[in-house]
């Protein structure tokens, strides 16, 4: 039996990894990464293994290292665009996100634009006004720069943002940012997380306590059940 251990947790702001954190994808991103490995004569398994919690563009460029990046990324990304089979919201999301005050929260992801927008509207989250993808970064996860850039976009100091993640290069993301991380064990074993801070089933056992707002920057407090 799993024994988990109630906590309470402080932070200005939360930065949430898309896939695998706020939606099941992994069904549609292991058969897109096939798909094209088999189309390139790459290897299948390889493709699949990088390709996780990173940049589609940074995975095309270790795979491909003499192609043109930017054209086979056009590529992979519209073939994850038309492979929506599958892909659901994972439990407790919507309930925290509409709990949450619009300003304190955004998404930090290696998905790029159009790809991030066509996953959100599948299941059915309105994105916040402005978010992080793989176009505004110059370095993908694991560099930090995209959770120092998502800390920003929230006016926020990264160690007052806590990194909500399920990949452990999303997680030394965070780490690398100075930021506490809790990843959710949705799609990689424990003993892959141990990076992480804290580490939980899903959302559903992340709840809101309480926001409140004075003369210092918002502090939300957060319950969560968390697991060794």
């Amino acid at each position: 039996m799993t024994v988990t251990q109630t906590m309470h947790l402080e932070a200005g702001g939360l930065l949430f990894d898309m896939d695998g954190v706020l939606m099941s994808s992994l069904g549609s991103v292991e058969r897109s990464w096939r798909k094209f490995a088999e189309m390139r004569g790459l290897d299948p398994a390889l493709a699949v293994k990088i390709a996780h919690g990173k940049r589609a563009l940074d995975t095309v460029k270790h795979l491909m290292p003499n192609a043109d990046a930017e054209a086979e990324l056009r590529i992979i990304e519209q073939i994850e665009i038309d492979d929506t089979e599958g892909i659901s919201l994972l439990p407790g999301v919507l309930d925290l996100l509409r709990s949450l005050p619009a300003d304190a929260w955004t998404i930090v992801t290696s998905a790029t634009t159009r790809l991030a927008e066509s996953r959100l509207a599948c299941v059915g989250i309105t994105p916040p006004a402005r978010f992080i993808t793989s176009e505004m970064v110059a370095n993908g996860k694991p560099h930090p720069e995209p959770y120092l850039r998502g800390a920003a976009l929230l006016g926020l100091q990264p160690q007052d943002c806590l990194v909500i993640e399920d990949a452990p290069a999303g997680v030394a993301a965070g780490k690398a940012a100075g930021c506490p991380v809790l990843a959710v064990l949705t799609t990689h074993a424990p003993e892959t997380l141990t990076a992480a801070d804290w580490r939980i089933p899903t959302l559903a056992h992340l709840r809101l306590e309480s926001s409140r707002t004075t003369a210092q920057p918002r502090r939300l407090t957060l319950v969560c059940d968390t697991e060794p």
